[in-house]
């Protein structure tokens, strides 16, 4: 008698930006970038709870939510959202996409509270992937958000000194 029970050999996980990473089972405590191979390990304590060990460094992990294969995380008290997908799932999404019409533009959402110090960019401009947009203050920390993409920017959706949530719109980009 045949066994009849699936094995599945590798899954995806899909950013909110539907940026694709795949995993292969059994996982590996290694990661991949490039070419070179990093050692990482999962821990916890008392002190710190669940965190990543990578390059002897200490990254704070944390499940926020989780409903169905989607998740939010934050790690290193960064909010992350995405899905874990199969083969077959990842196809059957990609099957019911491509029925609906294509956008181009790209939605820049804040990836944490904080406050706005600064608008970089105009509307109307130029932006190249990887060029600033904003400066946003979280936890006393002056971070940069940065342009996933290369397009005209469209909307910008805030201004100096003006508060903004998880996921409130900062721009909008046409590519």
């Amino acid at each position: 008698m045949e066994n009849d029970k699936l094995e599945i050999k590798k899954l995806y996980a899909l950013s909110s930006e539907n940026r694709k990473f795949s995993f292969t089972l059994p996982l590996k405590q290694h990661i991949r970038i490039g070419k070179r191979d990093y050692e990482v390990k999962l821990k916890a304590d008392e002190k710190l709870g669940t965190y990543i060990l990578w390059k002897n460094r200490k990254y704070p992990v944390e499940i926020v939510r989780s409903r169905q294969n989607k998740y939010e995380i934050l790690f290193n008290d960064i909010g992350y959202t995405f899905t874990v997908e199969t083969p077959f799932s990842l196809q059957r999404m990609k099957a019911l996409q491509s029925g609906r019409e294509k956008t181009t533009a790209e939605f820049i959402k804040a990836p944490m509270p904080g406050k706005i110090i600064d608008v970089l960019a105009r509307e109307g401009a130029l932006i190249q992937r990887g060029e600033p947009i904003v400066i946003l203050e979280a936890m006393k920390m002056q971070n940069e958000i940065l342009s996933p993409v290369s397009g005209t920017i469209t909307k910008i959706s805030v201004k100096p000194n003006s508060n903004v949530m998880k996921d409130d719109l900062i721009a909008e980009i046409k590519q």
